[in-house]
This record gives structure tokens, C-alpha cells and sequence, in this order.
């Protein structure tokens, strides 16, 4: 896994243009042509963080997420949430309840086993980035890795 956010659809997209993934980096990124094509009924990848910039706001994971910061429109400032805000996409897509609130049919009170299976996925991602560090916004082209 790496920072660099945009590699996370590389693979899949580097083999339907014909091309190889680079290999002088880590590369965040799994080939989902088996899953868009029918071959398999599973994409290839569980969870991965998510950006607005340089700083993961939230982690996608299985049908959950969890957000770490809050910003609902591009004009909003951005809030850091106490208590991760967790969230069953299935029943609750629009992401409006959450482990603070809801009830019995949105089954908010039950989603406190996520938080801890999540934040492992995050440790094991943060890992990555100290192995190799993102590569910020706005780096000059031509990138080339320190490796």
C-alpha cells in the first residue's frame, strides 16, 4: 500500500490500456478486471483510506466507514470528530446516523465491533506510508522514488 491515491485504480486501468504497473514504488492499487468482467463476484480489495488532500478524512472497509473528519460540502470547514463517526453503508448510505445516533432499524448501536477491525487496516496502511512517504500534492513532474 502507498499514499499515492490516485495509483489505487492503476493496475486495473494500466491493464486494459496494455501497460504494467510501475514497480520502483509501492502501489496501492489491485487489478478489479476479474470483478467488472464476471469473473469473480468479489472485488479484490476490502478497505482503503480516504483523502481530501494530504489527510485521510475516513476508511472504506468491507460495507462500512468510518470518518475521522467531517466536512459535508467543499465550503464547510473541515471538523475532527472526538469519536470516529462509524457507518453501515447498506442501511445507512447517505451516512446520516452513524454510531451516535439511530435506532433499531438503521442498527447503529451495533456497529461498535467495526471501529476496532478498522483501525487495524489503518495502523497496517500508516505503516506503509512511514516505509514510503506519500507523495504530496503538488510534487513536480517527472516523480521519481528515492528508492
Amino acid at each position: 500500500m502507498t499514499a499515492d491515491v490516485f495509483s489505487a485504480d492503476l493496475p486495473t486501468l494500466a491493464g486494459i490500456a496494455g501497460y504494467e504497473v510501475p514497480g520502483d514504488r509501492m502501489i496501492d492499487g489491485v487489478n478489479q478486471m476479474p470483478l467488472f468482467t464476471g469473473e469473480t463476484a468479489e472485488s479484490a480489495r476490502e478497505g482503503f483510506p480516504v483523502y481530501n488532500g494530504d489527510e485521510m478524512f475516513a476508511y472504506k472497509w468491507r460495507n462500512f466507514k468510518v470518518h475521522y473528519i467531517q466536512q459535508d460540502s467543499m465550503f464547510d470547514t473541515p471538523v475532527k470528530h472526538n469519536f470516529p463517526r462509524v457507518h453501515n453503508l447498506l442501511r445507512d448510505p447517505k451516512e446520516l446516523n452513524g454510531i451516535a445516533g439511530g435506532d433499531a432499524e438503521t442498527g447503529a448501536q451495533s456497529l461498535t465491533w467495526v471501529l476496532p477491525a478498522v483501525t487495524k487496516q489503518v495502523i497496517r496502511f500508516q505503516a506503509t506510508l512511514r516505509e514510503e512517504p506519500p507523495i504530496l500534492l503538488g510534487t513536480p513532474e517527472p516523480y521519481r522514488p528515492k528508492r
